[in-house]
C-alpha cells in the first residue's frame, strides 16, 4: 500500500511539474474603453510579452522607453508582440493615455486598475515583465529593470521564437 501511495504522490507531483501556468481569465479594459478577456490575449503562435508598469514608475518607464527603441527590429527578427499592463489606481486611470501617447509608444495599453490581473498572478512589484511562448504559455517572468535588462529579455524571446519555429 505505502508503495501504491508512493507511485501516486511522484505520479502527481510529475504531472503538476509538467503543467504550464497560463495567463489567468480576468476582465481588463485597454485605454480606449473596450473589453479584453486576459486568458484569450495572444499572438498567432508568436513571442508575446506582458510588461506591467505604472506612470508614477520611473524603472518602468525606462524599460518601456528601451523596448521600443528596439520594438520594430524585436517584432522584425521574432514577430513578437508587446502589451503593457498599466497597475496604475482608477484615480489615477486618466494619466495612463496622456504617457503612452507622449512617449509614442505602439503597444496595446491595459488598464488594471483594481489589481486583479496584478494578485492572480502574484506580482508584488512593478516592473515586473513574463514572456509567454506562442501556445499562451508563461515561460519567464522577470522583476524589476536596470539599465540593458531588455537585452536579456531579448535573448529569451529569441529562445522561444526558435522554439516555436522548429
Amino acid at each position: 500500500m505505502k508503495k501504491f501511495f508512493l507511485s501516486l504522490c511522484l505520479l502527481m507531483v510529475s504531472f503538476a511539474a509538467g503543467a504550464q501556468e497560463r495567463l489567468p481569465e480576468v476582465i481588463l479594459k485597454d485605454i480606449e474603453g473596450r473589453t479584453v478577456q486576459t486568458d484569450t490575449i495572444s499572438n498567432n503562435g508568436k513571442p508575446l510579452v506582458i510588461a506591467f508598469f505604472a506612470t508614477w514608475c520611473k524603472p518602468c518607464n525606462r524599460e518601456l522607453k528601451s523596448i521600443d527603441e528596439l520594438y520594430d527590429d524585436w517584432q522584425r527578427e521574432t514577430g513578437v508582440r508587446i502589451v503593457a499592463v498599466s497597475i496604475d489606481q482608477a484615480q489615477n486611470v486618466n494619466k495612463v493615455k496622456p504617457l503612452v501617447d507622449q512617449n509614442g509608444w505602439r503597444y496595446d495599453v491595459l488598464l488594471d486598475p483594481n489589481g486583479e490581473l496584478r494578485r492572480a498572478l502574484g506580482i508584488q512589484s512593478v516592473p515586473y515583465t513574463l514572456l509567454l511562448d506562442g501556445q499562451g504559455n508563461i515561460v519567464y517572468r522577470h522583476n524589476g529593470y536596470t539599465d540593458g535588462a531588455e537585452a536579456e529579455l531579448y535573448e529569451k524571446v529569441k529562445e522561444v521564437a526558435g522554439r516555436q519555429s522548429l
